[in-house]
């Protein structure tokens, strides 16, 4: 049986949308389009402390504005069925033996790295965990909660390539449940994305090497592993990818078309396959 192309946008409500996170709403919007599917939005607002009151709200506004409106109501993350459904994959890892609890904390796995050579002084800590907990804990008390990796994961993104990583040697078991007891993206994205359906993930390059994490989260829950395409980044003039982190400006949708023109001569690069016609006619305009 043919499933039905369902694509998504889904902003982390931390500001309004920059000229980068416009590329990928619309890149993600016309493969929808162009794919004859449904294009949905979801407010990823698990990440409270990065939330920004009524940044929610300024993104649908300047979506509604561009033209890129969700086929379905717009869904939030914080709501309880959604947060009973990341406890439920959270005990369903444990109780197949691929969560733990971890009482590491930043300092620590810093430490434990550079005992080892893994870890430069003043290297920032996002690095490869060691396995600190793996075993047991030690009489101590779980901080976060992490899930087991092994294995080389290969996967093939739409406009990249094939894509390989060495989940244990490049990211090591990653966190599922946080310390300050929220659920990390990694959880969150992949029972959304089974819950509404997903079939095709378009967003940003950046995300690209978060792909074998959420595709073993996939096959560990049984649910169904989506399509991936990562659009081309946008850079500020100092060579630094724009962002929210970075001081990227809020993109002016009062001159919608003059946006939308900007954001599609970013996906030049793309090759007719990925975003066929309905990109190239923007291009066109």
């Amino acid at each position: 049986m043919v499933t039905r192309y369902r694509g998504r946008f889904a902003p982390t409500p931390s500001g309004p949308l920059h000229a980068g996170s416009v590329v990928a709403a619309l890149a993600s919007w016309l493969d929808a389009r162009a794919h004859g599917g449904t294009w949905v939005v979801r407010i990823e607002d698990t990440d409270t402390p990065r939330c920004i009151p009524g940044a929610d709200h300024h993104i649908l506004h300047q979506l509604d504005r561009l033209g890129l409106r969700s086929d379905e109501p717009v869904r939030w993350q914080s709501p309880s069925p959604s947060q009973d459904a990341y406890e439920a994959a959270w005990r369903a890892l444990q109780a197949k033996g691929w969560a733990y609890g971890c009482a590491c904390s930043r300092q620590d796995i810093e430490r434990a790295l550079a005992r080892v050579g893994g870890l430069n002084t003043g290297q920032p800590a996002a690095a490869v965990y060691p396995g600190t907990c793996r075993t047991g804990l030690g009489g101590r008390t779980p901080r976060a909660w992490r899930v087991r990796v092994e294995g080389h994961w290969a996967w093939h993104d739409r406009r990249l390539g094939p894509q390989s990583q060495d989940l244990p040697r490049e990211v090591g078991d990653f966190v599922i449940r946080r310390a300050d007891g929220l659920w990390a993206y990694q959880l969150a994205v992949v029972v959304d994305d089974a819950a509404q359906g997903i079939t095709d993930v378009v967003r940003g390059e950046d995300l690209a090497d978060n792909t074998p994490r959420q595709q073993h989260l996939q096959r560990l829950l049984g649910l169904p592993l989506p399509r991936y395409l990562h659009t081309p980044l946008v850079w500020a003039c100092d060579g630094q990818k724009l962002s929210k982190q970075t001081g990227a400006m809020a993109v002016d949708v009062d001159r919608p078309l003059s946006v939308l023109q900007a954001a599609a001569q970013v996906g030049r690069g793309l090759t007719a396959d990925d975003l066929p016609e309905a990109l190239a006619k923007v291009l066109e305009a």
